[in-house]
């Protein structure tokens, strides 16, 4: 009980009341969601990437494992939720969007001050967790613009958008700095921190005002089958796999917890930009966002097993 009520008040209530300043917003002001789409995905999102890399602690064992927990819960989720798609017949546009939904996880602005309350701030633990939201970064800004753009433009279009998009240039050159201890000059530190520091709040305030824009023509079944498969596929795949690479322990414990949060802001923000079901990626982070406060306590309390 107290996991949910710390939950609670300290990960739903805050997300809940920003999105809700957002959807207010946009009902005053009318707020342009492009332009806020657009801070998101070229100032905020590779501010916070460079900051969180270029800050932590890791060694390579330690960015192995976790790369290969990853690559294989990755993988068996996009096959899940493949074979999902493909019984359903999902026309192209719902098909990517359920994708999204589901293998792009809140692995930023919720799941690290999660890591940090369940296992008292622990730095072995946050560097796992950044590890992820790492590739949770990456991935979408590459293969998540891919598959949104190669039926409507060739695929040196693509690369091209692609590779426009600056977080994919701020991870080799934190990794090179830190591998190498070049210090940051403080006048360009100092402002990618100030910077890192608002994407929280910048990328929930779009979801509100997204979220405030909607017709709410509330898409339910596919809404509730991308909540079942991030909220509780997820986090069951988690337990699979590091049962499968036998590991256990507090790096066990730090994975599976990484598979258990609701759904990234990432594809709001992909299906705002490239205009593919924006309404139905809104409900679907702002749904599963809402009911993990119900899944993750009970995924913190079997971890305790592992």
């Amino acid at each position: 009980m107290s996991y949910f009520i710390y939950i609670l008040i300290n990960n739903i209530v805050p997300i809940s009341i920003m999105i809700a300043i957002g959807a207010v917003m946009y009902r005053a002001f009318h707020l342009d969601i492009k332009t806020l789409s657009k801070l998101n995905f070229y100032v905020f999102s590779p501010a916070i990437v460079f900051v969180k890399l270029y800050e932590s602690e890791m060694n390579l064992n330690v960015i192995l494992q976790v790369l290969l927990f990853f690559a294989l819960f990755f993988s068996l989720l996009f096959a899940v939720i493949e074979i999902y798609i493909r019984i359903r017949k999902m026309k192209r546009g719902m098909r990517i969007a359920m994708r999204n939904s589901v293998i792009f996880y809140n692995s930023a602005n919720y799941a690290l001050p999660l890591n940090q309350t369940v296992f008292g701030g622990n730095a072995y633990t946050l560097s796992i967790q950044i590890i992820i939201m790492i590739m949770q970064n990456l991935i979408p800004n590459t293969y998540g613009i891919y598959t949104l753009n190669a039926h409507k433009s060739t695929w040196k279009a693509t690369m091209k958008t692609i590779l426009s998009l600056p977080v994919i240039y701020a991870i080799p050159i934190a990794l090179l700095l830190r591998y190498f201890h070049l210090p940051v000059p403080s006048s360009i530190h100092l402002p990618l921190t100030y910077i890192s520091n608002a994407f929280m709040a910048t990328a929930l305030l779009t979801l509100g005002v997204q979220l405030g824009g909607m017709k709410w023509e509330f898409h339910f079944s596919n809404v509730a089958v991308s909540n079942i498969l991030r909220l509780i596929a997820g986090p069951l795949l988690g337990f699979l796999v590091v049962w499968m690479l036998g590991i256990n322990g507090l790096t066990a414990q730090a994975l599976v917890l990484s598979c258990a949060v609701p759904t990234s802001l990432s594809s709001v923000l992909l299906a705002i930009e490239y205009e593919n079901e924006p309404e139905f990626s809104s409900q679907a982070v702002f749904t599963s966002t809402l009911f993990s406060m119900f899944t993750i306590p009970v995924v913190i309390y079997f971890t305790g097993f592992l």
